[in-house]
């Protein structure tokens, strides 16, 4: 029989689905192409997958967030209260540390105006009398005082019986230095005023004198003094 010539008896001739099936068996298949993502490389080196729809603009659900160039206003707000905290920090410790030095100074003038020391007998003295503080200003031998200034002012009737002329500053008791003593505590303070309420051995001096020996609520008390150096002036 020829082969060119179909034969009338063949199944695929007299049926035409089988005919049909072995036409399309014989169509080339073509390769699937993925249509969700590629994967782009570089250097033979594999990057991150891309999906297809990011090359034309588009964007899905399971595209990463783009994280924006700029801090967002809750961290800014946090550096602020940040900054903020340093800086009263900061305050707070200067001021601490001000205080320290201050109380230190303090302590040390305290300790260098209020002592623990004897009367001496050589110049006189000592003497019995009342304590009690006032407010200077410009005093009877031309000085000018504040209440922590280590002054005083002695007796009127000390005063008048030392004086040489009419000018009270020239008088010989005026920058004269009188150790005052009460208890276990002893002041040096310099005689720059004239007392006119003071009986002979009461002794008026400043508030920060005053605090050296007693407390100023007492307004009065009993002391000794003496001086520190020959007195012009005789005591009885």
């Amino acid at each position: 029989m020829d082969p060119d010539v179909p034969d009338p008896n063949s199944t695929a001739q007299n049926n035409p689905a089988s005919h049909a099936q072995g036409h399309w068996a014989r169509v080339p298949q073509r390769k699937p192409v993925p249509l969700s993502t590629t994967v782009a490389s570089t250097g033979g080196a594999t990057n991150e997958v891309v999906p297809e729809g990011a090359k034309e603009g588009k964007t899905s659900a399971s595209t990463s967030t783009r994280i924006w160039p700029f801090p967002s206003l809750s961290s800014l707000a946090a550096r602020r209260r940040t900054r903020l905290f340093m800086i009263i920090g900061i305050v707070i410790a200067v001021l601490l540390i001000a205080l320290i030095i201050g109380l230190a100074v303090g302590l040390t003038v305290g300790k260098k105006h209020s002592q623990n020391l004897p009367l001496p007998t050589s110049n006189g003295g000592p003497y019995k009398g009342d304590l009690t503080y006032y407010n200077p200003a410009l005093g009877s031998c031309g000085i000018t005082s504040a209440d922590s200034d280590m002054v005083c002012a002695v007796s009127h009737v000390l005063f008048d019986a030392a004086s040489k002329g009419s000018n009270p500053n020239q008088n010989p008791l005026c920058g004269m230095k009188i150790r005052v003593r009460r208890g276990w505590q002893s002041v040096d303070v310099k005689v720059v005023d004239r007392c006119l309420g003071c009986k002979e051995m009461d002794l008026d001096v400043t508030e920060a004198v005053f605090k050296k020996l007693a407390d100023l609520n007492q307004g009065r008390v009993l002391m000794e003094w003496a001086w520190l150096e020959s007195s012009p002036v005789s005591v009885s």
